[in-house]
């Protein structure tokens, strides 16, 4: 029997339209839904009720080493399409060797804050990208996991779209 240990990120690249950006750290969203209190007649008590499907805002953020000219170009007030690759390391207690998953995160990312950071000698930079995401999709090992379109009324996990009726009471289908 496999006993798989999520050990950490070997590594992880950031492209833009294809176009590899640099080397950077990044801070992924929140996915922290929009929540409203219940209370009254029939109830125990207050329930914090989250809304199916509808999330606060959702940030990532990206410190890069440098300024680079890939860097600077996603101040433009645009969406960017953003790719995420990390490779993970496991352990297979089981077989005594290590394996690799692929991580691969897709964003429409529009820019809301950027930072140019500092200048110091040997040092740096600290150049800071930070994005409000309207659409993501999480891949694991190569099978589609979350999958979030604000615009487009879309929340899947593991193949279940938890916004298609919501969809259908709007006349959205």
């Amino acid at each position: 029997m496999a006993n798989i240990v999520p050990e950490k990120v070997i590594n992880f690249a950031v492209y833009n339209g294809g176009d590899l950006l640099g080397i950077a750290e990044g801070t992924l969203p929140n996915l922290e839904f929009m929540t409203s209190e219940v209370q009254g007649a029939g109830l125990a008590g207050v329930v914090d009720s989250p809304t199916l499907g509808h999330f606060n805002s959702m940030t990532l953020s990206l410190t890069w080493r440098t300024q680079t000219s890939e860097a600077l170009r996603l101040a433009a007030q645009a969406a960017h399409e953003l790719d995420l690759f990390s490779s993970n390391q496991y352990y297979d207690a089981g077989a005594g060797e290590y394996v690799t998953k692929q991580l691969h995160i897709f964003c429409k990312a529009i820019p809301k804050n950027f930072t140019l950071g500092n200048l110091a000698v040997n040092d740096s930079a600290g150049t800071e990208t930070e994005f409000e995401i309207v659409y993501m999709k999480i891949e694991l090992d190569g099978k589609e996991r979350i999958e979030v379109d604000k615009y487009n009324y879309i929340y899947k996990v593991d193949g279940v779209d938890y916004l298609a009726g919501v969809r259908s009471n709007l006349g959205k289908l």
